[in-house]
């Protein structure tokens, strides 16, 4: 039989007692057989307490009296605080304590407002909140010192309880429970001073000096618990407890020594995770930010190690706790010099697969503080060293963010213009990643391309920066090419297109605004500018051929000539194509088309004779003229009758015109 089983019996052996007379004596009770099971104890703790000392007053002293004398010091500390340690650390099924256990702390806590995390990081594009850039919260720095100087609340673990089953029910009795305790405990410190469970006895001790505000006297208590048990197995709990004593009295070396013994036995005790970030910050309150630092990664170690996910915990209380050791990291590198010693320090000490939120929250906690160059150079520094990292393009929209922030209008082109050559659809990047994967990528770019193109175009407009235009202009071209290079078919296409010949056609460039123009125009699917770009051709082909050679001037009226009749066939609605087509047909004849001149002098006749009279008149003057070069004299016939219909009968070209319809009637005889 153990000793938790003759535990679970003593209210029924002073039950025996107070019959002695009928049933025996308790030397008797060896022989007698007894059923072991748990019971329910129905009349609260009181009743229970009240069964031990009964046990105490009516036997003799033996190895079970020093159990019982911890059993309702014990019950006294379960009476006023709700908790209470069995000894073996589990939880029974018999247990039922309905006062929940009191978080305990060595020093009363200030009250603080709860801190909210702000997750809307700007953005340009709605891509920094995608979960790739840090989220900073609202709380200050000194705020955020403050809070972690105040010390840990520390929750025993795992939950303390008795071994025995406790009943329901129980009053408070105030401090008074506690302090009944705490004589209890000294009592049988200085009786049984060999009593096996007296490391027990300390602990416990110590935790109801804290109850009742004497936390010195607590340390004192737990002071010689660490040197009289050093390997029992509340050791690190009580070390705990002490390091935060120390901590929040800034005794940095003392609080160290207390975590770092937690952090030696590893991570068998629950209060590791917990040691590593004190101890790293016991470090860094010493100004010691390497050695702080590597407790911090320490623990981001672990937790990969044990299967953490830092972008999908759904516990609330670890999340803040990284978030903690994030900005703490921060700080330690800000004093450290910034981004330079985060890329020297991996460098030194092995790379993480975390290494991207370590520089995301530095540029973070440095854009707090509108230290914006600081804050961009902690997002260059990650991009500088993996470009082809997943999370790099977020970075330099970040990038792009900060400057803007900070309104520097230069380094936001800069930045803009790197990112755009940097995450090309032909750059390397593509390699390793599938566009398709990447729209958010992808949409930056196709933003960045265009705000480059019309930022280049604004300047090169802007009378300001004259001296500047030939490169303005060719750097506007660049990012308007390199946009419908690369989304030829995107719905934006077609009025970058335009705007692009526009720009051509402001410099004078006039043939290659004609060829901007007709891809405007041809090539996309009807559209808003489609029409207007197809007459825009047309215009700049015309003044093209102003300028070019003599030798080139027959191939420009070639383009003329066909970019006319596409824009006459495609937008016939068009309130220009009547003059096209005009302008068309005398070309046409002075080239010697006679019969293409005729055909679209006649296009033009036929289907707007609504059309002005002197373009009508033209029209049949080409079909006249051509006609007879055709030797086809009654059509040539036709048409001066119809030139002369529509001339007036004062114009000096009536003459002429009379001799040419002599001559094509004359012909007619001859051929008669």
């Amino acid at each position: 039989m153990n000793r938790r089983h003759l535990l679970l019996l003593l209210p029924l052996m002073v039950s025996a007692c107070s019959i002695s007379n009928e049933r025996g004596t308790l030397a008797e009770l060896r022989s007698v057989e007894i059923e072991l099971k748990d019971e329910k104890i129905g009349d609260g703790l009181e009743k229970a307490m009240a069964s031990y000392r009964q046990f105490l007053e009516q036997t003799p002293e033996s190895a079970m009296t020093p159990e019982a004398i911890r059993r309702i010091a014990d019950l006294s500390i379960e009476k006023e605080y709700g908790y209470v340690d069995g000894g073996d650390g589990k939880d029974t099924a018999a247990t039922s304590v309905t006062k929940q256990r009191r978080e305990i702390s060595l020093e009363q806590p200030k009250s603080a407002a709860p801190v909210a995390l702000d997750n809307t990081a700007p953005s340009l594009s709605n891509t920094a909140s995608t979960g790739k850039i840090a989220s900073v919260g609202g709380e200050s720095e000194n705020d955020f010192e403050q809070r972690v100087a105040q010390g840990e609340t520390v929750q025993p673990e795992p939950a303390r309880r008795l071994d025995a089953p406790l009943p329901e029910g129980g009053d408070d009795l105030g401090n008074a429970n506690a302090e009944q305790a705490i004589a209890m405990y000294k009592k049988l410190l200085e009786k049984y001073p060999l009593y096996e469970r007296n490391d027990q006895v300390l602990y416990q001790m110590s935790r109801a000096y804290e109850e009742l505000g004497e936390v010195d006297a607590a340390m004192e208590v737990m002071n010689r618990f660490v040197k009289t048990y050093p390997v029992s197995k509340y050791m690190d709990e009580v070390q705990f407890r002490r390091a935060e004593y120390y901590f929040t009295r800034k005794k940095y070396m003392d609080a160290e020594e207390a975590y770092q013994s937690i952090v030696t036995m590893g991570a068998v005790s629950s209060y590791y995770e917990l040691a590593l970030y004190k101890l790293g910050w016991s470090f860094y309150k010493q100004e010691l930010y390497e050695e702080a630092l590597h407790k911090y990664f320490a623990l981001f170690d672990y937790k990969i190690s044990i299967g953490y996910d830092f972008d999908q915990s759904d516990d609330k209380s670890a999340s803040k706790r990284v978030e903690d050791t994030y900005r703490v990291i921060s700080l330690s590198f800000s004093n450290l010099g910034g981004p330079d010693s985060v890329v020297d320090y991996f460098a030194r000490n092995g790379n993480r697969s975390y290494e991207d939120k370590v520089y995301s929250h530095l540029g973070e906690f440095y854009l707090t503080k509108r230290r914006y160059s600081d804050a961009a150079a902690s997002y260059k520094a990650f991009i500088n060293l993996y470009a082809l990292h997943e999370v790099s393009p977020h970075f330099n929209m970040r990038v792009i963010e900060i400057y803007k922030k900070g309104g520097f209008a230069k380094l936001v082109v800069e930045a803009k213009k790197e990112f755009a050559q940097t995450y090309a659809l032909n750059a390397e990047y593509w390699q390793y990643f599938d566009v398709n994967a990447r729209p958010d990528v992808i949409g930056y770019l196709k933003g960045n391309l265009k705000d480059l193109a019309n930022h280049y175009h604004a300047l090169y407009q802007n009378k300001q920066f004259v001296k500047d235009k030939s490169g303005n202009y060719q750097e506007a071209l660049l990012w308007y090419r390199n946009f419908l290079s690369s989304f030829p078919s995107d719905q934006e296409s077609p009025a970058l297109n335009y705007q692009m010949a526009d720009l051509m056609l402001e410099n004078k460039d006039f043939g290659d605004a004609a060829i901007a123009y007709e891809n405007t125009a041809y090539n996309y699917p009807l559209h808003e500018k489609s029409s207007a770009a197809g007459y825009a051709a047309v215009y700049a082909y015309r003044e093209h051929l102003k300028v070019v050679t003599q030798s080139r001037r027959g191939e420009v009226k070639q383009q003329i000539i066909k970019s006319s009749l596409k824009f006459a066939d495609t937008y016939p609605e068009h309130e220009k194509v009547t003059i096209v087509l005009g302008a068309a047909a005398d070309d046409l004849y002075e080239m010697k088309n006679y019969e293409l001149a005729v055909n679209t002098a006649h296009k033009l006749i036929d289907n707007y004779p609504g059309a002005e009279k002197e373009l009508l008149r033209s029209a049949w003057l080409v079909v006249g003229h051509g006609s007879f070069d055709m030797k086809q004299f009654a059509a040539a016939e036709n048409g001066y009758l119809n030139v002369l219909a529509l001339t007036a009968e004062t114009h000096k070209s009536r003459p002429k015109l009379y001799e040419n319809l002599a001559a094509s009637i004359y012909k007619q005889g001859e051929e008669a």
